[in-house]
């Protein structure tokens, strides 16, 4: 497999993938990163693991739909030339 830009792309996307299926009740609750989790005060810096959190959900939210296009597109392509 050669290294492209069309793997580094896909890379991305699977990453992002990854990221947006994870559930927070069924997974990241498990391991400790729950909502309660990343709750910190008013004017109190965030840590890096509520960083991370708003990072997931945001991606969650933000990317949805996007996120289906762009597999489509994906699929189409890999579909087309293999």
């Amino acid at each position: 497999m050669a290294f492209t830009l069309y793997t580094l792309i896909q890379t991305a996307i699977l990453c992002t993938n990854a990221i947006a299926v994870l559930h927070e009740e069924r997974f990241l609750s498990k391991i400790g990163w729950g909502v309660e989790q990343g709750v910190g005060g008013f004017g109190d810096d965030p840590g890096v693991k509520a960083q991370i959190l708003n990072l997931i959900r945001s991606v969650r939210t933000v990317m949805r739909v996007p996120l289906i296009i762009v597999n489509s597109g994906c699929i189409v392509l890999l579909l087309l030339f293999g």
